[in-house]
């Protein structure tokens, strides 16, 4: 299959994903491989609620949250293969992490998150991922994950 490149914005994204601000950390996806990679984008402003209190004079956003943004992007990876099925999914579970964080992320920032497949089936997957501000490396994680009807 021949690459598709595609764009989603905020409101598209909110049409797949359960997801809504604050929780939701994805701001548009800039590209997709359907079944094979995922590109998408947030935007990392003094307005994410995280901030309030990671850290008060010195914000940081939250490894868990990069995570959280990960995961996103892994779902709209599996939907890219899925479509018919993901109308009938209700749950997404995360259920392994194994993430490296190499440098901050503040306001101000645009993270860039790419999520490659490794092993895609009906019922989840096993993904690699990786966040970027410009090209600079911020984390990568291997991430695994169960969808459920």
């Amino acid at each position: 299959m021949d690459k598709i490149i595609k764009t989603l914005d905020k409101e598209q994204i909110q049409n797949i994903l359960p997801h809504r601000p604050p929780m939701l950390l994805i701001d548009r996806m800039i590209d997709v491989d359907p079944g094979k990679r995922v590109v998408a984008i947030k935007d990392v402003t003094t307005e994410d609620e995280f901030f309030k209190g990671h850290f008060p004079g010195r914000p940081i956003m939250p490894g868990a949250s990069i995570v959280e943004a990960m995961a996103q992007t892994a779902i709209l990876l599996y939907h890219s293969a899925y479509k018919d099925i993901f109308k009938k999914i209700t749950d997404f579970y995360l259920g392994s992490v194994k993430a490296h964080f190499m440098n901050p992320v503040v306001p101000g920032d645009q993270l860039r998150l790419e999520v490659e497949t490794v092993k895609l089936l009906i019922t989840g997957g096993f993904v690699a991922a990786k966040a970027f501000v410009g090209d600079k490396l911020i984390a990568e994680a291997e991430l695994v994950f169960v969808v459920k009807q």
